[in-house]
């Protein structure tokens, strides 16, 4: 026993004699000036440690410091971008006799994150590793002495407690602020995934957020690329102006930063949010003086209406604060801030009950200009496409846009755009037009466009113009009993016209309607501004034709039709005192060409 009791006594006080020697001997100090120059040659900022670093002893050995902080860019505010409280890192002892310094574990406590973006653009990330990339090779000193290596750094892992980050934007003077419950990190080493885990909140002005993740990442020998891998996050939002007064999302992605080039690469696994599916590829450029951004993004089913707060009662008064708002020309400039190319593809989009599918648009941000180049979809069994451009770097941006309908079924497209319905048929429709000012009354007032229409095999709803004929003419030979209850409806085999819009009104001078007993033609205009319609056309019965009854007596009698009302309901009149003069004028050459006929008979057929 007295054996074991002396081992014993021997051991504990080899361990009392190490820890003597590393605590009196090893000065920890000596590391701190190696620390700072190391920050500062890779980061061109300054790392300040107010603190002497000391050792603890419980519950196991370890380095201690306090009062840490790493600097903003020159003139930011605060100048502090990163502050650390107290650090504590419980150290192994062996490799220390060989100037190595391996950490099992490190803790964070008071961790403070300033991140600043000025008005000019510059933010708190700007020449991060710039010194580093342009100095030159280490050389070995010229007494022969060597310092301590990044490279011979290993943490066997990290958690941070008690933190907040804060974003300051000067554009906008805006301030968020992050509370980070917990963030570890498993066993690190240079160029060498770590476990990583987080959890945090957020109480902003509208809303409150929560965001939990995990994922590996590893950072390289030289400080220059960060990689995460394998990362998920779930993110909960609460606000009232959230549909359904939350969303939630979940994130799967691997994310690549380079900070020698200043860009991130996120690849985008899968994306699931308020029931939307989403995978794709990000690439951002932030080192650049207008931020780039390339996007590629493959969308599932879209449900924009379940997205979009209840439509509000348009008989109810306006709010008194909200009304100026619709008054206020959108200031699009801020586009200049970011440049952006973004190729998109998409299952489904249903918005204002309006289906589209198979999306697939690409479209470009440049120098504060939006362009569309061009966008394809299949609608209501036929095929949407358009391109368009919105100049927003101007204080009143300006438009112009090219689309075209190619075999639709107008039906369904009306009624599921506008719930209307008053005509059928497969449609072709082009448009092109432009202005400027994004209000909407003045995007009525200023809008320029032409184009033109066809419609094929369809019907107008609403009216039955054959049967309109029919009682018209049973009035003129005093017939006034009501004609029947044929259904309102008027087939055709063909519709065309073209258009011009100019100062809110839509003239359509060439309307053209052919059916299987009567023929239509005419000219009218519609006020986009009021949503009023005035047409006056002309319409004849074709006697050789039989269809939806039959008028044979009025065959090639002109008989005057008026369409008025609105969008919405439009109403249908045949000019009666037209019908009359024109059934007159048509006796009367009836009447001229039997006087001919009797008067050629009487006298001998000369």
């Amino acid at each position: 026993m007295k054996a074991i009791k002396w081992l014993l006594l021997s051991f504990v006080g080899v361990v009392l004699a190490l820890v003597a020697y590393i605590t009196l001997v090893f000065d920890l100090n000596d590391f701190k000036p190696q620390i700072v120059d190391a920050v500062k040659e890779n980061t061109g900022r300054e790392l300040v440690i107010a603190q002497d670093l000391s050792w603890t002893f419980f519950p196991s050995l370890g380095i201690e410091l306090g009062k840490v902080s790493f600097a903003n860019p020159q003139n930011f505010k605060p100048a502090q971008m990163i502050q650390v409280n107290q650090a504590v890192a419980d150290i192994a002892l062996m490799p220390l006799f060989s100037k190595q310094i391996e950490i099992d574990q490190l803790n964070l406590d008071g961790l403070t994150v300033n991140l600043v973006t000025l008005a000019d653009g510059r933010t708190s990330f700007d020449g991060l590793n710039q010194q580093a990339a342009d100095k030159p090779q280490e050389k070995e000193k010229k007494d022969g002495s060597t310092s301590v290596s990044l490279e011979g750094v290993r943490i066997g892992g990290i958690n941070i407690t008690n933190t907040k980050v804060t974003l300051f934007d000067n554009k906008t003077n805006q301030e968020q602020v992050f509370s980070l419950e917990k963030l570890t990190l498993g066993a690190f080493s240079l160029g060498q995934f770590s476990d990583l885990s987080y959890r945090f909140n957020a109480s902003l002005p509208d809303m409150a957020l929560s965001s939990e993740g995990r994922g590996k990442v590893k950072v390289d020998n030289a400080l220059s690329k960060v990689s995460i891998s394998e990362l998920t996050i779930n993110n909960q939002a609460k606000g009232k102006a959230l549909p359904k007064g939350s969303i939630n999302a979940d994130l799967t992605a691997n994310l690549d930063i380079n900070l020698t080039n200043q860009s991130l690469s996120l690849v985008l696994e899968k994306l699931v949010a308020a029931g939307i599916q989403a995978s794709g590829e990000v690439n951002v450029k932030y080192g650049a003086k207008v931020p780039q951004i390339a996007a590629n993004l493959a969308f599932g089913e879209i449900d924009l209406d379940s997205l979009l707060p209840p439509a509000q009662d348009t008989k109810a008064k306006p709010d008194a604060q909200s009304e100026p708002d619709s008054k206020v020309e959108p200031d699009l400039r801020a586009m200049k801030a970011l440049d952006m190319d973004l190729a998109i593809t998409a299952k489904s989009i249903k918005v204002a009950k309006l289906v589209t599918k198979n999306w697939q648009l690409d479209a470009q941000l440049k120098q504060g200009v939006f362009t569309l180049k061009s966008l394809n979809a299949d609608l209501y069994e036929g095929k949407l496409s358009a391109n368009a451009l919105i100049n927003g770097s101007q204080r009143v941006a300006s438009y112009r846009f090219n689309k075209s309908l190619k075999g639709v079924k107008v039906r369904q497209l009306l009624k599921g755009a506008a719930d209307v319905d008053f005509l059928s048929g497969e449609a072709n429709f082009s448009i092109a037009g432009s202005g400027r000012s994004l209000l909407v009354d003045k995007i009525k007032q200023n809008l320029k466009a032409k184009g033109d229409f066809s419609v094929a095999d369809g019907s107008l709803y609403g009216v039955n113009i054959p049967q309109m004929i029919r009682s018209a003419s049973a009035k003129l030979k005093g017939d006034f009993s009501e004609s029947g209850n044929d259904e309102k409806k008027t087939d055709f085999s063909s519709l065309t016209g073209s258009f011009h819009i100019s100062n809110g009104v839509a003239n359509n001078p060439d309307l053209n309607m052919l059916s299987p007993l009567i023929r239509l033609v005419g000219a009218g205009s519609a006020n986009i501004i009021d949503e009023s319609l005035d047409y006056k056309l002309k319409t004849s019965v074709v006697g050789s034709l039989q269809g939806q009854g039959g008028a044979g007596e009025l065959a090639g009698v002109d008989i005057p039709l008026k369409i008025t009302g609105s969008f919405s309901e439009p109403k249908f009149a045949l000019d009666t005192s037209g019908l009359l003069d024109s059934k007159i004028e048509k006796e009367k050459d009836k009447l001229k060409d039997k006087l001919k006929d009797k008067l050629l008979e009487k006298f001998g057929g000369f």
